[in-house]
């Protein structure tokens, strides 16, 4: 668990921006990177390893993400509060926006909620983490800076009792510009198993950050799912960070998406 913050937060203790003025195209998001509760929510009822369990955030996500943003000198957004709380990578009308049951696990404090309870954690995490990466990507198109939105999540080895075999997943719609180069390179890895739309899919509401910021824009995006086992210290934070810089550095201009066009130009010359 992250140390205690006070409880009285302000939105900028609930999200933080890493670099605002990155010169990058690539604009980072980590929305499941906390797993800290603000005090007045105790533990919402679990034991004390429920909270450092993947159902409280996206364990490894954001040490990658963070070495990934400063060797890219890129943008990165990342939430402060547990998605226990209130999950920010889900539309408002989500049923798991607050979540009842995480897995297999119920999580008490978020049982009956009031509507005004429920408005009081939209305000505290979800509008203010919203509210960010839509003005960094409005500034930046007005200044006519390139961006590509990418997120970057981790996911259980298991889940309900179903292992996952894949090292890495990409998520994506219909939009491959960027998604389509990466899952080029990432498949020219050897002994590296590449999901492609696992183990979640838009279909799963996973993608909401990303049509919220990325679609509604027309830009290039995508999402990256590394199995949470690969980054759980820091070895594999560094290999998966550096992968990751590599391929995104050698990606041609048409094929991060640069071009308005939804075609995917030449292939990646290296995932080094």
């Amino acid at each position: 668990m992250e140390k205690a913050r006070p409880a009285s937060l302000a939105s900028s203790d609930t999200v933080r921006v890493t670099n605002p003025g990155g010169s990058s195209p690539f604009v980072l998001t980590c929305d499941h990177a906390s797993n800290f509760l603000p005090a007045e929510f105790g533990t919402l009822g679990l034991a004390a390893e429920d909270l450092s369990r993947h159902i409280a955030w996206d364990p490894g996500a954001l040490p990658v993400a963070r070495r990934m943003a400063q060797a890219l000198d890129a943008t990165l957004v990342e939430t402060r509060i547990s998605r226990l709380v209130i999950d920010c990578n889900r539309p408002l009308d989500a049923p798991d926006l607050v979540p009842p049951v995480s897995e297999t696990t119920a999580i008490p404090g978020n049982a009956g909620l009031s509507e005004s309870e429920r408005a009081a954690r939209v305000a505290l995490s979800w509008q203010p983490f919203h509210n960010t990466i839509a003005g960094i990507i409005d500034n930046r198109l007005s200044q006519g800076q390139q961006t590509r939105l990418v997120s970057v999540h981790s996911f259980t080895p298991v889940y309900k009792s179903m292992s996952r075999p894949w090292h890495i997943g990409i998520i994506h719609d219909e939009d491959r510009r960027l998604a389509a180069p990466l899952i080029s390179a990432l498949k020219r890895l050897a002994g590296v198993t590449v999901g492609v739309n696992e183990p979640y899919s838009p279909d799963d509401r996973v993608y909401f950050t990303l049509e919220r910021h990325a679609r509604s824009r027309g830009l290039p995006c995508a999402m990256i799912e590394i199995r949470n086992d690969e980054i759980a210290g820091e070895t594999g934070q560094r290999k998966w960070a550096d992968l990751l810089t590599g391929i995104f550095s050698d990606l041609e201009p048409e094929e991060a998406g640069y071009s308005r066009s939804h075609s995917v130009g030449k292939s990646v010359q290296s995932a080094n």
